[in-house]
């Protein structure tokens, strides 16, 4: 049973598509069809059915893709036990975390590891909280940075960051003198949110509907930055983490701390339970 055929076979079950997994793999699609035939009739079974217009797998097909993963990722961890073994500090470590994270804090904490381990190359992968956690979940990524709680029967958990959230309203705005605010007076307001694809948006408006309305919205966007010059230019207030305002230098923009209970922004590094971990991850995570 060739190695590759098991992967052929795979990516083609992960696309449901011969055409999409040889795009993926760099592949024509008849060397792909080949490598599937081939594992069908070694195995002497249909790995997929191909009697409708949409591909599925067959029983034999499930089962297959089933052990084929697991074969491929002990496959996968040789080099990362090869590397626990030579003790040596370099490698290559995947680490996942949503863009904004990435922003704040990324960049110093690659510099610090940098200054220790040289010789460890570290990959970022950006996307969303929910699907860094899949990846996490699925051993396609290393550690990953969440939001907190999150399902702590797949992954270590420890804690990264917990920063209060405030309100950011321009100078001129009848807020911008007081030194607290309540949620609840913010009904009337129009609120710059993040898009919908963060978790900080679903955040914000359970909040406000906790705090007693549904929070009218002017503007979502991805970008913390521009959500801050939205503000500055008097199209609408936001409620953001606080360590954004380290990162902006608006003279317009007063933020204003939010009255007990404290909106606050949780973060964790996560890591798989019972997945092995290389040298150089172990000492990113002492970094920490």
């Amino acid at each position: 049973m060739e190695f590759k055929d098991i992967k052929a076979f795979i990516e083609v079950a992960d696309h449901m598509s011969f055409t999409k997994a040889a795009e993926h793999l760099y592949l024509s699609q008849p060397t792909l069809s080949k490598a599937v035939k081939r594992l069908e009739e070694e195995l002497n079974v249909l790995l997929f059915n191909r009697s409708t217009r949409q591909l599925s797998l067959t029983d034999a097909g499930k089962i297959v893709y089933k052990q084929g993963k697991v074969a491929l990722s002990s496959l996968n961890e040789i080099p990362i036990f090869l590397d626990e073994l030579i003790g040596a500090a370099s490698g290559d470590i995947k680490i996942g975390m949503p863009p904004l994270i990435g922003t704040l804090f990324f960049p110093k904490i690659a510099r610090d590891f940098y200054e220790k381990y040289p010789n460890v190359r570290i990959e970022l992968c950006e996307h969303g909280a929910k699907v860094i956690e899949n990846l996490v979940n699925e051993g396609r990524i290393d550690v990953g940075i969440t939001v907190l709680p999150t399902n702590d029967a797949h992954f270590n958990i420890h804690p990264f960051i917990s920063d209060k959230f405030v309100l950011a309203v321009h100078r001129d705005h009848s807020f911008a003198n007081r030194k607290e605010i309540a949620l609840s007076a913010l009904k009337d307001e129009k609120l710059i949110l993040f898009s919908k694809s963060f978790i900080l948006h679903k955040f914000i408006i359970n909040a406000c509907i906790e705090a007693g309305f549904k929070p009218m919205i002017s503007y979502e966007s991805s970008q913390w930055d521009l959500i801050i010059e939205l503000v500055a230019s008097k199209l609408g207030i936001a409620l953001l983490p606080e360590c954004i305002f380290e990162k902006q230098n608006n003279s317009t923009i007063i933020t204003i701390p939010i009255q007990a209970p404290s909106l606050l922004w949780n973060l964790g590094i996560i890591t798989k339970k019972d997945a092995y971990q290389s040298f150089a991850l172990k000492k990113f995570m002492e970094l920490f």
